[in-house]
């Protein structure tokens, strides 16, 4: 197989060459403009931002994908659905007020933000897996589906569950409705270590599903029963308290990410930008965002999902650990800045799982714009 091609703009500007006029020309030298939009129904799919944190990509970006699109006759939306855990992203009419607060309306980047699955995300289409060996049916947001093209605008950064948040997170996860959400997290279901557990029930506030409780002696507990495996818990406790069970369920929550963006991209034109920049070492589904882990990179754009994601990773372990920053508090066992971060994961599960679904090339030429 031929490797993929990745283009790629680094964040050094002029002021005949703003940030913005640099990402119209990754993505027309990438070949967006290849893509015939004309009358078709486009989704960006983006993080819209948990308000609070603020490492969410700006609207300005999107403005830029935008226009382009709407220049060549397309009819385009903003994306993204509803979320599991404890925050103002779980439900339709609160995502689209946190869409809004963040500058994600349509006087700043020209077209509407719509909520793929709905005001309670139920509204889901049952997509196929071709070859899914975990997922044989995807629950993905409707409005996603009844896109003609499909694009993803990505912040690239660590993650508690996966190792890192990239191109394939933002489509699987993503994309996957409420239901969808939690078939993809079922397998990760974490554990209280209870001798660094303080009692502080910060935990259990962020669980959105009343799976945490306390003892006498002030020691929290998961009830698997009722537990979603959303990895919320994880990320907010300060004190290293809450882990995944085992490796396995990790690498099982990966492969199901890759599974469902095999749903999602099949059979239709989908296009890829990802930025490199504020490379946090959580999920932006936080309320908080920490210091960065790496310095910025910069923007990359492809059509190979899988490609831009290890094009990305390869870039970031290139790069120097921020000082002060998570990461520079961590053990550095190996030359890997996310596996240093989250030693419990291992995100390469999800690119040998979406390379052996056909959904990409590990192999890449990067192309410097």
């Amino acid at each position: 197989m031929s490797k993929s091609k990745v283009y790629f703009t680094n964040l050094r500007t002029n002021p005949r060459n703003t940030i913005l006029q640099k990402l119209e020309k990754l993505v027309k030298a990438a070949g967006i403009e290849t893509i015939d939009f004309e009358k078709k129904f486009t989704a960006i799919k983006i993080h819209l931002g948990e308000p609070g944190n603020i490492a969410y990509l700006r609207p300005n970006f999107s403005k830029v994908i935008v226009d382009l699109i709407k220049a060549q006759g397309g009819n385009v939306f903003l994306t993204d659905c509803n979320t599991l855990y404890v925050g103002r992203r779980k439900n339709g009419l609160e995502h689209l007020d946190s869409a809004y607060e963040n500058g994600y309306n349509p006087f700043a980047t020209g077209c509407h933000v719509i909520i793929a699955d709905g005001i309670k995300g139920t509204d889901e289409a049952l997509v196929p897996v071709e070859g899914g060996e975990y997922v044989k049916e995807a629950k993905i947001g409707r409005a996603i589906m009844d896109a003609d093209i499909f694009i993803t605008m990505t912040h690239f950064k660590g993650h508690e569950s996966t190792g890192f948040g990239g191109c394939l997170k933002n489509i699987g996860m993503g994309c996957g409705s409420r239901a969808g959400k939690m078939e993809m997290h079922s397998a990760g279901k974490p554990i209280i270590l209870t001798d660094k557990c303080k009692g502080c029930k910060v935990c259990s506030k962020n669980c959105a599903h009343g799976a945490i409780s306390f003892d006498e002696n002030k020691k929290a507990s998961i009830n698997h029963d009722k537990c979603v495996g959303c990895g919320r818990c994880i990320g907010s406790c300060n004190h290293d308290a809450v882990k995944p069970q085992n490796d396995e369920t990790n690498d099982i929550l990966n492969k199901k990410i890759a599974e469902y963006s095999k749903a999602v991209v099949h059979n239709r034109p989908n296009f890829h930008i990802s930025f490199v920049i504020d490379v946090s070492p959580y999920c932006d589904c936080h309320v908080e965002n920490d210091l960065p882990i790496i310095p910025d990179v910069g923007i990359f754009a492809s059509f190979d999902p899988v490609a831009i994601d290890m094009a990305c990773a390869d870039a970031c372990n290139k790069q120097p650990v921020m000082p002060g920053s998570y990461l520079a508090e961590k053990d550095h066992h190996t030359h890997d800045h996310f596996t240093n971060t989250h030693p419990e994961t291992n995100w390469e599960v999800c690119i040998d799982h979406a390379v052996k679904l056909g959904l990409g090339n590990k192999e890449y030429e990067l192309i410097e714009v």
